[in-house]
């Protein structure tokens, strides 16, 4: 196992004798905010720090003449990861068939073993993709499928993961069925369920979410694991809005597949994934891409997809270093008590509903999602931008309708004030333009 240190490491390119070093600002930023940091202080604790807080803030180079509340789809990158990116690229250009092949590609190695040990595998299981689709339908699409097979889902999952199995449900003939579960969901025990009420005898996959990205709930993946697997059923989990948002290791899943992109809670650089394939299911799962029949049980043939940068994938050593540094507990709870600013003053509104159980904080972290009760969310979002420069996603789902919001560790307790300041005018009827 690397220490913390040895996982700071500093990344270094040699070039014809030459070493260019990667600069560690913002990490070291970081680890002089950690070392001020009480050790007998806990991560619940540290969350109300703003000392420590606005060290860490001070490592992004983000837009403050708005302030954005979705962090979800994509989150800014530190400054040390876009500099280790460009730079990866700038060296890359010089002759990329040399210096991006022979130089850059080969210390994926090094990213890929910084994952499997950041996830608690092997490293012969982990695959670096673009994002978490491409990962997800490397699985969906390489497994052997034939008419009559079954596929089980929920109506909550991701629409692309839906949209490939619909494709192969008109293509191969296999028949996906879809399960509604609660919203918000109180009981674990009632998404579960949901589930094994989808259980045939022709089931051969299940896909579910760690993370709702409607509505930011924490699902009991594990539970639906055992579940399945008592039936001989394997499990996909995309994990796009969970990896590096709270803490878990591989063993708090037991899943088969995982997939999850890197540019949302990882903050790596746009384009990057990683993809979980369990070591014996390896040999059964096509890519999607071809590779030589050489690697059929190689974790790599997932990454055959021709020509590519490298600096991206490079540059996620970068990121997982941020990360590794603030402590991923600490994040989870920063995230906590930046939305109780505002749920605190809300939740007392009695026409201001939650999506998730906000009394149950370990089935929420990073995403909330509500809404105000006679409110349009789609105008709440446009006067929200329009009149106060803060930046949401308005969620509109045939079960539900609300406003997703996730901010990051860069966002600043003022912004949350701010936000909840005008959300209680709003709240108060006082906000005409947003009334249904």
């Amino acid at each position: 196992m690397f220490s913390r240190r040895q996982f700071l490491n500093r990344f270094m390119i040699s070039a014809g004798g030459a070493y260019f070093f990667m600069r560690n600002d913002a990490l070291a930023v970081a680890a002089k905010a950690v070392s001020k940091l009480n050790p007998s202080l806990s991560a619940g604790a540290t969350a109300a720090d703003e000392n420590f807080w606005t060290q860490i803030q001070s490592a992004f180079d983000v837009d403050r003449s708005m302030i954005n509340l979705n962090n979800g789809g994509v989150s800014p990158s530190p400054t040390v990861v876009m500099n280790a990116f460009k730079r990866y690229l700038d060296y890359s250009n010089q002759a990329p068939s040399y210096y991006m092949w022979q130089h850059v590609e080969p210390k994926i190695e090094t990213v890929r073993e910084k994952l499997a040990i950041l996830f608690g595998c092997d490293k012969e299981e982990i695959a670096i993709t673009r994002n978490d689709s491409e990962s997800l339908q490397n699985v969906q699409q390489g497994m052997d499928f034939k008419p009559g097979d079954e596929i089980l889902t929920t109506t909550q999952d991701y629409p692309r993961m839906l949209t490939t199995f619909n494709q192969m449900e008109r293509r191969l003939g296999v028949k996906v069925r879809q399960v509604k579960y609660p919203t918000p969901l109180f009981k674990n025990s009632d998404y579960v369920d949901a589930l094994k009420s989808g259980f045939t005898p022709n089931t051969k996959v299940i896909l579910i979410s760690h993370v709702c990205f409607l509505t930011g709930q924490i699902l009991p993946v594990r539970d639906v694991c055992r579940a399945a697997h008592e039936k001989g059923i394997e499990v996909i989990v995309d994990g796009a809005h969970s990896f590096n948002h709270f803490p878990y290791k591989l063993s708090d899943l037991e899943c088969d597949y995982f997939g999850t992109s890197l540019h949302k809670w990882t903050y790596a650089p746009v384009g990057t994934g990683m993809l979980y394939v369990k070591k014996n299911l390896i040999k059964k799962i096509w890519p999607l891409m071809a590779a030589p029949k050489e690697m059929d049980e190689n974790i790599r043939k997932f990454e055959e997809i021709g020509t590519h940068p490298a600096a991206n994938h490079n540059a996620i050593g970068e990121a997982l270093a941020f990360n590794e540094e603030i402590g991923i507990e600490r994040k989870a709870e920063r995230f906590r008590y930046l939305h109780k600013r505002w749920i605190n003053r809300l939740k007392k509104y009695d026409n201001v509903k939650f999506l998730l159980d906000i009394n149950n904080e370990s089935n929420w972290a990073g995403i909330v999602n509500f809404y105000i009760e006679g409110v349009d969310t789609a105008k709440l979002q446009s006067y929200l931008f329009n009149n106060h420069r803060i930046f949401t996603v308005a969620i509109i789902f045939e079960e539900f309708n609300g406003l997703r919001i996730t901010p990051n560790v860069y966002t600043l307790v003022s912004e949350m004030d701010l936000f909840a300041d005008v959300l209680e005018k709003v709240a108060k009827g006082e906000v005409k333009e947003v009334l249904k």
